[in-house]
């Protein structure tokens, strides 16, 4: 029957101690590892020899818990404790009176609490089973550390006289006392057995660090259903970067010089704050004095911050009043129009315990009608409820400090200034109350003005705190990008600007794009929050008239990202479903649309019913789009980036990767590229035709498109879109140059005289391309002049 004691037959590895000379073993764990039958077995190890009455290695033991009951009823007498653990010819004796155990070899074992840290002085112990230290984030959690919310638990409980709110100030001020007492000498003298001083802080462990990554633990609640419990739980994960108010107020102070100040008595809890502009300590400290209610006064030359709770006003006997013509009567009384308080407040804010995204909170009284918002922003890291709460006491301070006070207050009184709190006594009577003195005018008497307030105001209420929806780890992957130097579409696009599409899978949640001169000191171009819809065509497209439907073989697509929808006529024929087909150069696109799109397979398409070339793109439609041609859908998600048009035809170097990296990062791509502008590039002329006369004369006559404003049918002849009217005429003859002219009219003729003089046997070609004192010639038009 002795296999039960055999702890080395049954336990998990963390629970055996570590090999070699140590002198701390930490067993870390959640509830149910196994903690408190590993530390049993190891103090029975320590003390019990090879036989019963044999001697071990240890004689002296100390059990350190947070109290008696918690040592006794886990470590002694729990399931997994000391004596449940150990075989009836081992078993140790409780001696209750005296706090100890004591084994049959004559090993003792005595228990220690946090409560009386003395008593572990004297005994010299061989070894120790010592608890963590941790205190809950929770109200009054100092009270009892050990306690803890789940509930999944039938332990679950709070701390004694604990109201159950979120608190994580009460945890900061538990580990600070703690490391603060044991690094004083006097309270920890140094061992004379063993060079160290009695508690070796620098091996003292704080219960509970997480190894689950902050912040996914706790917001991943589908992944880990314990996370519900973080909000007022034992966890210093996400906590350990956090400040107390006062000492944030004491490093600004010092940062300005100022050396006579007092944060006594200022308690706060600060997640995050950044002042983003260099300025006095006044604005670094107003953000801090607004969100936290509290105000910095003179006292003997000494500057204090001051809470506004209003928890010890001074008493003010009314019959002990000064009296001065200044005031009708010994006070006045005041209160501002409802009118002019907005009854409702919105708070902008960092959202803390998440992706720390910018989120408002607002808050309105319950009889508030007007749609007036006063509003707020703070460069602060706050939870959601903190938000709330911030907002629901800025509303009701001001409608609390809508009445005002004026008295005297006579020469016995000059140790009440701006800031104290006053209280006129007389319950019900016209003034009682508490006020805070806000200016004081002092002469032989001191003249006050103090606004009304309510303690209460300053008790934060109890909100719910959820966990934050998170976004999901993306690994920075490069994405993939294709510059798109298009015509005009709409009209109303920058028309020397190229555009970008972006895609990637998985999608980092936004794109960059940098850019510069060099391959150096790149800015920041633009963002591309949206990723396009992009693809790869499986099949070859031929070319086809532009401007009428295309009935031929279907296009297949197989796309990156994105879907596609079949559209109706109407739509088809007011821009819907337009996109651009290129071999990925950014100047060599066409501009088609497609009516229908039917799903074939996983993101794979059939595209039928297309309208070629178009936007003027026909002249760059080439016998065939091959298989593997760039796919590219220009719904809106294609952005035009920021290039200034003295860089047009520059080359730029850029640099594409995921936003949340750095351009340096290795998933960023370099790309360098120049674009044309092709917004201002003009139309190709269309009609055009060759006429041979009786003379042997070639009369050519085309006519002439737009790129702007060529949509409406009112006017007899569309805009012409350029600074004048003018077209290069090319000969060419088996690719060679024969002749070229600029004419400012549609129609040329080529004389018999001038063909036979440019050696020009027919047939040959005649291009004609419309000129842009801007970009120079656009795309052209061919006609071939017969034999």
């Amino acid at each position: 029957m002795a296999l039960p004691y055999l702890l080395e037959f049954w336990a998990l590895p963390h629970q055996l101690p570590p090999e070699g000379a140590w002198r701390t073993w930490v067993v870390l764990g959640g509830r149910g590892a196994g903690k408190t039958r590993a530390g049993a077995e190891w103090v029975r190890s320590m003390v019990e020899g090879a036989r019963p009455l044999d001697k071990g290695r240890c004689r002296r033991v100390a059990l350190v818990g947070e109290t008696i009951e918690q040592v006794r009823e886990v470590m002694i007498f729990g399931d997994s404790g000391i004596l449940a653990c150990s075989p009836d010819d081992r078993k140790p004796d409780w001696e209750a009176s005296r706090k100890r155990l004591i084994w049959p070899n004559g090993a003792v074992a005595t228990v220690h609490t946090a409560h009386d840290p003395e008593g572990l002085r004297g005994p010299q112990f061989d070894a120790a089973w010592v608890d963590e230290y941790g205190c809950g984030a929770v109200d009054k959690g100092a009270n009892q550390p050990n306690k803890f919310l789940d509930r999944k638990s039938s332990e679950s409980l709070l701390p004694r006289f604990s109201n159950g709110a979120r608190d994580e100030l009460i945890q900061m001020q538990y580990l600070r006392a703690m490391s603060e007492h044991w690094a004083e000498p006097a309270n920890n003298p140094m061992s004379s057995e063993y060079e160290g001083r009695m508690l070796d802080m620098s091996r003292a462990f704080v219960w509970a660090w997480d190894s689950r990554p902050y912040p996914f633990f706790p917001n991943d609640v589908e992944r880990w259903s314990d996370g519900e419990n973080y909000a007022r739980g034992h966890w210093i994960n996400g906590r350990t970067s956090s400040r107390s108010l006062a000492s944030v107020v004491r490093e600004i102070c010092e940062r300005a010089g100022l050396a006579d100040y007092s944060t006594d008595g200022l308690y706060g809890y600060l997640r995050g704050y950044a002042v983003e502009q260099v300025g006095d300590a006044r604005a670094a400290l107003q953000p801090l004095m607004i969100r936290y209610g509290f105000d910095a006064v003179e006292r003997g030359g000494v500057l204090r911050f001051r809470p506004r709770d209003g928890l010890a006003p001074e008493a003010i006997e009314v019959g002990l009043l000064a009296v001065t013509d200044e005031l009708d009567g010994v006070t006045e009384q005041s209160r501002e129009a409802e009118a002019e308080v907005s009854g409702r407040v919105r708070l902008r804010f960092v959202q803390a315990d998440a992706d720390f995204d910018v989120i408002a909170e607002e808050a309105v009284l319950a009889d508030e009608a007007t749609h007036a918002v006063t509003g707020s922003e703070m460069n602060m890291s706050l939870t959601r409820s903190e938000g709330r709460q911030i907002a629901e006491r800025w509303l009701t301070e001001a409608r609390v400090a809508r009445e005002t006070l004026r008295l005297a207050l006579p020469p016995s009184r000059m140790d009440l200034g701006a800031g104290n709190v006053i209280e006129l006594p007389g319950q019900g009577k016209e003034g009682a109350g508490r006020y805070r003195i806000d200016r004081v005018e002092q002469s032989l008497t001191q003249l006050v003005d103090a606004v009304r307030i309510e303690p209460q105001v300053y008790d934060s209420a109890d909100l719910s705190e959820d966990p934050v929806p998170i976004k999901p780890f993306v690994a920075p992957v490069p994405v993939i990008s294709h510059f798109l130097d298009l015509p005009l579409l709409r009209g109303d696009e920058v028309p020397h600007a190229p555009h970008i599409a972006i895609t990637a899978d998985p999608w980092p949640g936004a794109a960059a794009v940098f850019q510069s001169g060099v391959d150096a000191d790149y800015k920041l171009n633009s963002l591309i929050n949206a990723r396009a819809t992009v693809g790869v065509t499986r099949t070859a497209l031929p070319a086809a008239c532009a401007g009428v439907t295309d009935h031929g073989p279907v296009l297949e697509v197989k796309l990156i990202s994105g879907q596609l929808e079949t559209v109706q006529p109407q739509a088809l024929l007011s821009g819907a479903n337009t996109a651009a087909i290129g071999d990925g150069t950014s100047g060599n696109w066409e501009i088609f649309q497609f009516a229908e799109a039917e799903l074939i397979g996983q993101d794979t398409y059939w595209l039928r019913g297309r309208l070629r070339g178009q936007a003027g793109s026909g002249g760059l439609m080439p016998e065939v789009w091959p298989e593997g041609s760039i796919f590219v859908l220009l719904d809106g998600t294609p952005k035009q980036l920021e290039l200034s048009p003295n860089l047009r035809r520059v080359a730029q170097h850029f640099r594409i990767g995921p936003a949340g990296r750095g351009y340096d990062d290795p998933s960023y791509q370099h790309v360098e590229d120049a674009f044309d502008g092709n917004g201002l590039r003009p139309f190709s002329p269309c009609h055009l035709r060759a006429d041979l006369q009786m003379s042997g004369d070639a009369r050519l006559d085309w006519i002439r498109r737009t790129r702007i404003g060529g949509d409406g049918w009112a006017a007899t002849e569309v805009p012409l879109g350029e600074d004048s009217e003018s077209y290069l005429v090319q000969v060419r003859k088996n690719g060679a140059p024969l002749r070229q002219e600029i004419v400012t009219q549609p129609s040329w003729t080529y004389s018999a005289a001038a063909q036979t003089a440019d050696g020009a046997v027919r047939p040959f070609e005649v291009q004609v391309a419309q000129l842009s004192a801007v970009y120079g010639a656009g795309l052209a038009a061919t006609v071939v002049v017969p034999g």
